[in-house]
This record gives C-alpha cells, structure tokens and sequence, in this order.
C-alpha cells in the first residue's frame, strides 16, 4: 500500500521507509516561524528550558517576521518587536524582517513564500494556525504552539502523528467568476469547521492547476478553518518555476504513490460552483453570494495573508475599473512587494493603485495584517460597533475584526469588489460581461 505526499514527506523527514496514519514521529525540521504575537513566548520557552545562554539549533532555519500589532501605537506591541530585535541580535539569526526597516516584508504567510522559504518536500513549522499556507508548495506545513516552538528552537525536532489525508478533486477549469476562495468555502461548508480535525486536506483536480501560486495558497491556507492539520498541493511546474525564482537552495519533490490510501475522498465539478459567502460567525456557514443580495454592508475589506495577495487585487481590480465604491472599502497589501506590484501591475494600461484610487477606496494602507484579527483600538480597518464587513479574509468569529457587535461576511476578492460596489453583498456576475 503505497503513501500519499503527507505521508511521504513525514517518512522522509523522519529516517522511514513507511509511515501509516496514527504513527507518532520524530521529525527534522526545515524552517521554523513566528512573529511578533507568539515569537516573544516561543522565546520564553526556548530559555527557559535551555537556559539563558542557549543557542538555537540553526540560525538560518528560525524565521521571524513581524506582522501582526506592528502599526500601532500600544506600548505592549513594541515591547513585543524589541524582544524580537533583541533575541534576532543575540543568536545572530540570518532571516529577521525587522519592521520600520528596509528588510521588512509584512504577513508572514506571504512573506515566507516571496524569500524562497517555502519548498516541496520540506517540513515547516510556525506559531501561527495559518502556517499551512506554505502546503501549496507541496511540502508539509502547519501551525504549532509556543512551548513546540520552543522546544523545535532547540532542538530541529517535533513529535508529530501523521494526520489521515481527505483529497478533494475540483474537475473542469474554473470559469472567470470563481477564485481559490469559493472552492475552500464551498469545502468548509460541506464538511464543517470540524470535517477535517488532525487530517491533511489535499487539493487536486483540472481547477486546482488551473489557479496561479497565490491563489492555491488561499486554498490551503484556510484549511485550518475545517480543522485540518495541513493542506497540501503536488507541485507542478507553476510551483516549480516560482520557487526557483526565490530561492537557490536544494529541495526534493515529493508526489502520492499510485496506490496511495486517502481517508475521504470528494470529487466537484467547477463548472457547478457559484460564488460563495461564509456568514456571521463560521467560517462554514455556507450560502451563495446571489441568495444575499439583501444584505446591506458598510465596509468591504480586501487583505490578509488569504485576501491580500496580487492575484487577488488583479481580481478585485477587473471589477472596481472604471467605477466607484459606494461603501468604506480598504486595500490593505499583504507584504511590501504586493504594494509596490500594485504600482507595476496593470490592466489595459491603467496601475492596479489607479484603479483603487480612482474607484474611491481609502488609503491603501501599510502591508501587514492590520484589521483581520482585531488588533489595538488604532489597527487600521479595524470595526467599530455594528459595523457589518464583507472580507477576504479567513476568519469571521465574534469580535474576529474589531467589536464584537460587528458582522464579518467573508468572500472572494470578486465578491468582495462587487459588493463595495453596489453597498451590498452582491454576485461578480453582475458587474462581469
């Protein structure tokens, strides 16, 4: 019985001919992150139980990129980032984005991809739920806890069990009005916020290779919100000619066996699919985007590390060109080089930045997380009381964005441009030829 690509990266990483699912194992780890809300108790932890003077196992596999409480003005916030500074200085790391300097990158999903982090066949830890983001890349990628990540500082090692892998096939190229974002909800809807608990979720199929880079990291970066332990993509040479434009370092591939077992597989057609929206408060409350059209909003977010990507902002653009917002609409880019791509990037040759301004958005703001978890009372986008967002982003939980008197519609940045048109939830459809 051969393995599948989970399977086989943790075989691999852990000295083993063959790994079954429930097996408890050692793995070497590749690359570890964490930003400024989690490295300061990773750091913590990595003291305390290594002592004061420890050094780190590698200081060219610790990442740390602050992105989360950066742009503010709270005192606790930049204590955090000093502790970073400090420990990036003291153990010499090689990869520390620092914020407020050129080297800064902004979200840290993003990020790790844009530096060359993120490679097949590796493993990749992070203080961050949506680390799974990197499994786009076709390697092994999920969110850890402070006290893992303290002891992965030390040591290169963690225990994993290997997860059960539940693959979903999307047949047919996607048709212009669907993005990355509609398949991962219309999943999350289907199976729950728990379908996918301690389980590798695995994407395939026509419209899954039919997506760029940016777009299969959405996928697999909401993963996490169905319960999954990982999401995972077999690379291809999309994959293979991004990272090679990254990163020089070695990496091996890894693909399923032929005969590979899946715990649970599902098979959609994506000529089927209609744009989809998560309501208040799940992720997986499930319903289309034209059964809405009654829901009145008065912001409209496009960001994050699921939202706030290139691909996304060519999306949004082609719906917002030559028009305007009739609702508070922010654009607020993932990582400095989505901001400036935003200035490069055109469409019949109008810059994407154009189009956003001269549509009537607010200020693009500064790369970073910003809004989409909440942050201090100054976070840039961040909701006020009753304030009802339609959002890219990943999470729609009481108080997720800001006051907990607030509604969070998530979308895809299609969705989420077409209703910031219209002051509605409202189908792309409309505003597509």
């Amino acid at each position: 019985m051969g393995m599948t690509i989970t399977e086989k990266i943790l075989a691999k990483k852990s000295h083993r001919q063959k790994v079954s699912p429930g097996d408890n194992v050692w793995v070497d780890v590749d690359v570890l992150m964490t930003h400024d809300v989690c490295g300061p108790g990773t750091i913590g932890v990595f003291k305390q139980h290594f002592g004061n003077n420890a050094r780190i196992w590698n200081n060219e596999k610790v990442v740390i990129i602050p992105d989360h409480y950066i742009f503010t003005q709270d005192d606790k916030c930049h204590r955090n980032i000093d502790i970073l500074r400090d420990f990036a200085k003291e153990q010499n790391l090689k990869y520390y984005y620092d914020v407020g300097t050129a080297n800064y990158k902004g979200v840290c999903h993003i990020a790790l991809a844009q530096e060359g982090h993120t490679r097949p066949g590796e493993v990749m830890f992070g203080t961050d739920s949506h680390t799974c983001t990197a499994g786009a890349f076709g390697e092994f990628a999920t969110g850890i806890g402070n006290t893992e990540a303290g002891f992965v500082m030390g040591t290169g090692k963690l225990w994993v069990k290997v997860p059960e892998t539940m693959q979903f096939t999307f047949e047919g190229k996607l048709p212009p009005y669907l993005m990355a974002k509609d398949l991962i909800l219309q999943i999350i809807g289907d199976i729950g916020v728990d379908g996918a608990t301690y389980r590798a979720m695995e994407f395939a199929g026509d419209g899954v290779y039919s997506l760029d880079i940016e777009e299969r990291m959405t996928l697999c970066n909401m993963v996490i919100e169905a319960g999954g332990k990982n999401g995972v993509i077999a690379p291809d040479e999309v994959t293979l000619n991004y990272v090679k434009k990254r990163t020089d370092k070695p990496f091996e591939v890894v693909l399923n066996d032929s005969d590979a077992q899946f715990f649970f597989e599902k098979v959609y057609k994506s000529k089927d699919i209609e744009p989809v929206v998560a309501k208040p408060h799940s992720p997986d409350n499930k319903d289309l985007a034209h059964r809405l059209k009654d829901i009145k909003i008065n912001q409209a977010y496009i960001g994050s590390c699921t939202g706030g990507k290139l691909a996304d902002y060519k999306a949004a653009a082609s719906i917002l060109k030559g028009k305007k917002v009739s609702t508070k609409t922010y654009i607020i880019p993932a990582t400095q080089e989505v901001y400036d791509g935003l200035k490069t990037e055109t469409i019949d040759g109008t810059s994407l930045w154009d189009i956003f301004r001269d549509a009537g958005t607010e200020e693009i703001g500064k790369p970073g997380c910003s809004a989409c978890l909440g942050g201090p009372i100054d976070t840039y986008g961040r909701l006020s009381q009753s304030e009802v967002c339609i959002s890219t982003t990943n999470r729609n939980f009481i108080g997720r964005m800001g006051s907990k008197q607030s509604q969070v519609y998530l979308a895809s940045p299609l969705t989420v441009a077409a209703s910031a048109l219209s002051g509605r939830i409202t189908d792309p459809r409309e505003f597509m030829e």
